[in-house]
């Protein structure tokens, strides 16, 4: 497995490097660049059917720099400082467990006041540069896509911590056992958990800008399921603890030209460190060879479906909230469907055994299909 992204480029050039850049996270941030991109093009489109529209903000230029803006570059620069240069004098520290390193106390001290002073300089220099003798009221003209950029941060933010929460709430005694531990890990997060807590964050600023809600989250849902497919990559090439039920089952005659690991893996050299056959006898599941089903890598391909479903009928769909009650839909037919075959804690609900993600996948389910109904009945009786 690779739990570092140094792990993939040495196995695939046979070098030596060591870079302190967890697998998991390096897909993570690479879905969130997929998806900007994605999001943006159906932004644009919209703006250019006359389904959005852009609009003025008035803007002061020509101030000088205030104590405000000059103390929060510093406090930036001090942090980036602190933890950069201490990292660079301390790398394979760093290296080994980048996630308790970065959010330790750790770090270089006379690095942050130099780079605390580089940046509040370089803040006050462009002030003054672009100081006017008056400052001057001014309106810009603003693209909805201008906006996603900002979108995407809010939605990588709350999407974070979402997912800790959602995944901390399966997991109650792991964090009563080791709080800070399971707090700070890069690994253990809840699609859903990102998914409603981001989702939320992104229609809330949206709302906020005057955007039509409705077709900002119809332009989003494409973005959403291929951001999913491409954090599942992660999950699989680090071994993260996303793979499913044992199975020992001989891969069929009819799909033997595939590698063996897309049938049964025992994802050795995982990020957690674990023994599949160890982990699978310690949950009181029989496993004769060790291996698991692939699931991280079954959802990349479902999602990548998905995503070339939706991109394709996108511009047939003149409903809004129909595409992402669509979305909705499918998200939650394609975790029910892999739920079968995870490993995730059971809650006992009216008599059934459910996990915390086929719960919200059937919610999903209603929610898109519901949603489908009134949103294309809604916009009907528009028309007529």
């Amino acid at each position: 497995m690779f739990p570092f992204l140094s792990d993939l480029i040495n196995y695939l050039l046979g070098t030596n490097i060591i870079l302190p850049f967890p697998m998991f996270g390096f897909m993570m941030a690479l879905s969130f660049v997929a998806a900007h991109y994605a999001f943006v093009a159906e932004m644009k489109r919209k703006e250019n059917q006359g389904l959005m529209q852009s609009y003025e903000e008035t803007v002061v230029i020509g101030k000088k720099a205030n104590i405000g803006d000059l103390l929060s570059n510093a406090i930036f620069g001090f942090i980036l400082g602190f933890k950069m240069i201490g990292a660079a004098l301390n790398y394979q520290e760093l290296a080994a467990n980048p996630q308790t390193y970065i959010l330790s106390s750790k770090g270089n001290f006379i690095g942050g006041i130099l780079v605390a002073s580089i940046l509040t300089y370089l803040k006050y220099r462009e002030s003054e540069k672009n100081k006017l003798p008056e400052p001057k009221k001014v309106k810009q003209q603003i693209h909805p896509y201008q906006l996603v950029g900002n979108m995407t941060f809010i939605a990588a933010i709350g999407g974070i911590i979402g997912a800790k929460i959602f995944d901390t709430l399966e997991n109650i005694p792991q964090l009563i056992e080791n709080p800070i531990e399971t707090l700070i890990s890069g690994s253990g997060l809840s699609i859903y958990g990102g998914l409603i807590f981001g989702g939320g964050s992104v229609i809330i600023y949206a709302r906020k800008k005057g955007l039509n809600t409705l077709h900002v989250v119809d332009a989003c849902a494409p973005a959403l399921m291929l951001a999913y497919g491409v954090g599942r990559i992660g999950c699989q090439l680090s071994g993260d603890g996303d793979w499913g039920l044992p199975n020992d089952a001989p891969m069929p005659q009819m799909i033997q030209f595939l590698p063996e690991w897309m049938w049964a893996f025992d994802y050795p050299g995982n990020v957690l460190g674990v023994n599949l056959q160890e982990e699978f006898t310690s949950m009181g599941l029989v496993s004769i060879t060790g291996k698991a089903w692939p699931t991280p890598f079954y959802e990349t391909l479902m999602a990548f479906v998905i995503f070339g479903i939706l991109w394709e009928i996108r511009k047939k769909i003149t409903s809004p909230g129909v595409m992402f009650s669509l979305y909705l839909m499918l998200n939650g037919v394609e975790r029910l469907l892999i739920e079968k075959i995870r490993i995730n804690p059971k809650y006992n609900v009216f008599g059934m055994n459910v996990t915390q993600a086929e719960i919200i996948a059937i919610l999903f389910v209603i929610a898109g299909v519901s949603g489908i109904l009134y949103f294309t009945k809604k916009h009907q009786k528009q028309v007529d």
